[in-house]
């Protein structure tokens, strides 16, 4: 079966190198992420400056328990960014015989002790709600870069892996699928000499599997040159210290090559599942002609997904951050899955609908056209899905950053009502307050608090502020309630985020600071501008602030770093570019894996053609006239794609943006727009016009003889 199965890649090598060519990329893009998302799982700290100690007392976690409706209890952990050691709780471990305090902070209590004495401070810390950390683990209770990495790599693999997964199903099991579908009259041969189905079904199998090891001798050392340029720029950029571990790609390198070998051969055996099951003595017959339409579990199964992702549609908008995002690109996938299966419907009702501007515009060569959309409305299901996956995505995921970005910045900029920001003053603001010239002063300390979310809890982006002036530097774009009552312990929460959690004015929101403390505030103002100021504003206890913003025109020079609103909203848009980078990054591959499997799939649908294109011009077809009818065929599909892509694209874009800024109106750069429907089209007519034309040049008395 190797030996026939290698006979016959061989003889279709445009086939081969298209699915080898899908295979290999699938096996660099998951290698590279594995191998991040493995360093990040076997990351561990050094113990740093708890080499001495035996064990530290650390707050860093938070565990949140939430009741799930069947009455049983979930919990979650939440990384604290200024988690604290309760107090009194250092003088309960003082006072345990034989435990010697090395040192001892807000932060962490790092100490020496018996075997007894440790496991007594670890009853303490338990009951206390904090960590005690021992052994290799002692590492875990200090913050730091390597640390704040690996909880990057982690997040992004969450939330990222799984959909370049599905992206990996997508365009391997159309390519392989399309792949077994253009040899359909060989399968159908070798039933006709009495080949068993699962004979049938094993060649097939087996084609891909050896496909598959071939892809990883390509993926594999292009998945090492995309790792190791990936690190450098995360590295560049900020994101990973320099020292930070990675993992031997080993593992995620076989990993990645199972995953994709299991993908083309799952696509392979159901492929082949109408050919093996025709009768040998119909088997040429029955394939002759392919089936317009598909089945009932198909259509049922497309009409499920449909319906899914139209209720994904109102999920995501009720999302926000990360999960806003990742609710977005699992509704994108949703969406494209339905096409996917409806394809065979969607084409043959389009083919009616653009019948008359073909048969118009192109006359006789328009005729043609239409019956071919007709009569290949399945055969060209994997055409549509492929253009309809790359207008997709290329028309939301990418422009989600832009938009986060420019509402960011919009917010910001509109409002800032300080003329001047001191950064990095570390004394206090009264000492600012009774410069001459000076009119308001707010102090302003970046933070962050912890919110529940679903079946857990992730930490949003706050400040701290002093509440007495703040009306005079800082314009929230409150839209009810009142800033005044912050100075009585009170929040003021964004409309995104009261959106979110559930609260309205006056309602206590349940949450935890960033030292993992528990508050129920009062909720006394929502406003709108929380990109630009964060999600949750409260009254700060006192300095020193991150900055300090300052209305009027006094000479501030001698407090430290003085910057205007203006320097610091571009400031602000440069930090952000560089944050959207990594994220850019990821959207970038998905894109252009998503535009390779376009071109991949119709240059495999154009070569196929050479039987049909052949017998044409035998009936007295033109040349000219066969170009033009694929020109034809080309405009009705690709007004289809757009049409469905771009429709797609704007119900995606439009969930997420209203998620992240609360605006029903993205924005679109002109430019991005262009190049993404521009580039889809002239991705389709490359990929098809070049490939017919070389047909063409075969003449049609051999052409006619040759395979699929």
């Amino acid at each position: 079966m190797i030996k026939l199965a290698l006979r016959l890649l061989r003889q279709r090598p445009g086939t081969s190198v298209a699915t080898l060519v899908a295979l290999a990329g699938g096996v660099m893009i998951l290698m590279t992420l594995s191998v991040f998302v493995e360093s990040g799982l076997r990351f561990q700290p050094g113990p740093g400056p708890f080499a001495a100690a035996d064990v530290v007392v650390a707050h860093r976690t938070l565990t949140v328990s939430t009741k799930e409706f069947d009455g049983s209890v979930t919990t979650s952990s939440v990384p604290l960014p200024e988690g604290k050691v309760p107090a009194g709780l250092a003088e309960k471990i003082r006072a345990l015989p034989g435990v010697v305090v090395l040192e001892e902070t807000p932060q962490a209590i790092a100490l020496r002790g018996s075997p007894a004495s440790v496991a007594a401070v670890e009853n303490l810390a338990r009951a206390a709600g904090v960590e005690a950390y021992t052994g290799k683990d002692r590492g875990w209770a200090a913050s730091s870069a390597s640390t704040e990495a690996r909880s990057l790599l982690l997040e992004a693999g969450g939330a990222f892996g799984g959909y370049v997964i599905m992206l990996i199903v997508f365009v391997v099991a159309g390519t392989v699928g399309l792949s077994v579908r253009h040899r359909r009259r060989d399968l159908a041969l070798l039933r006709a000499v009495a080949a068993t189905p699962r004979q049938v079904r094993s060649l097939v199998v087996a084609e891909a599997a050896i496909v598959g090891l071939a892809s990883a001798a390509i993926g594999i050392p292009a998945g090492m040159w995309s790792t190791a340029w990936t690190h450098d720029e995360l590295v560049a950029r900020g994101f990973l210290p320099a020292g930070f571990p990675i993992v031997n790609p080993v593992i995620a390198a076989v990993f990645a090559t199972i995953i994709t070998m299991l993908i083309a051969v799952l696509a392979a055996r159901i492929a082949a599942r109408r050919v093996a099951r025709i009768r040998p003595a119909e088997a040429l017959g029955e394939i002759a002609v392919e089936p317009a339409r598909g089945g009932r579990v198909r259509l049922a199964f497309g009409l499920v997904m449909l319906a899914g992702a139209g209720g994904s549609l109102f999920f995501a908008a009720a999302l926000s951050g990360t999960a806003a995002l990742a609710g977005a690109i699992g509704m994108l996938y949703l969406f494209v899955l339905a096409v996917a299966l409806l394809a065979p419907w969607i084409n043959g009702f389009a083919a009616r609908i653009v019948a008359p501007v073909l048969r118009t515009g192109w006359g006789f060569s328009g005729e043609l056209a239409v019956a071919n959309l007709r009569a290949n409305a399945r055969g060209m299901s994997a055409v549509l899905t492929a253009l309809v996956l790359s207008v997709g995505f290329g028309g939301s995921v990418w422009f989600l950053q832009d938009n986060l970005v420019r509402q960011t910045v919009t917010q910001s900029r509109d409002g800032m009502l300080a003329d001047q920001v001191l950064v990095g003053f570390r004394g206090q603001a009264d000492e600012v307050r009774r410069t001459p010239g000076v009119e308001a002063v707010t102090g302003v300390r970046r933070t962050s608090v912890i919110v529940r979310i679903f079946d857990g809890a992730e930490p949003v982006v706050a400040r701290a502020v002093e509440p007495a002036q703040l009306a005079s530097t800082m314009d929230l774009g409150v839209v009810s309630g009142r800033l005044d009552g912050l100075a009585d312990g009170g929040i003021a929460v964004s409309s995104l985020q009261a959106s979110s959690s559930g609260w309205k004015l006056g309602d206590k929101a349940d949450m935890w600071l960033a030292d993992g403390t528990p508050v129920q505030p009062e909720v006394v103002a929502i406003y709108d501008r929380g990109l630009g100021f964060g999600d949750v504003v409260m009254a700060s206890k006192g300095g020193p602030y991150d900055e300090i913003l300052v209305r009027g025109s006094a000479d501030l020079s001698g407090f430290g770093q003085v910057r205007t609103a203006k320097e610091l909203t571009g400031q602000l848009s440069r930090d952000l570019a560089v944050t959207a980078w990594l994220n850019k990054l990821l959207i970038t591959v998905m894109v252009a894996y998503a535009a390779l499997a376009a071109g991949n799939t119709m240059v495999m649908a154009a070569l196929a053609r050479g039987r049909e294109l052949a017998l044409l011009r035998l009936a007295g077809v033109t040349r000219r006239q066969v170009r033009r009818m694929v020109n034809a065929e080309q405009v009705g599909l690709l007004g289809v794609a757009l049409t469905l892509g771009a429709a797609i694209a704007g119900l995606t874009l439009v969930a997420v943006v209203h998620a992240l800024t609360g605006t029903f109106l993205p924005y679109v750069p002109p430019l991005g727009g262009v190049i993404v429907l521009g580039g889809a089209t002239v991705l389709a007519l490359v990929t098809t016009i070049l490939p017919v034309g070389r047909l063409l040049r075969v003449p049609p008395v051999r052409a006619a003889g040759t395979k699929e």
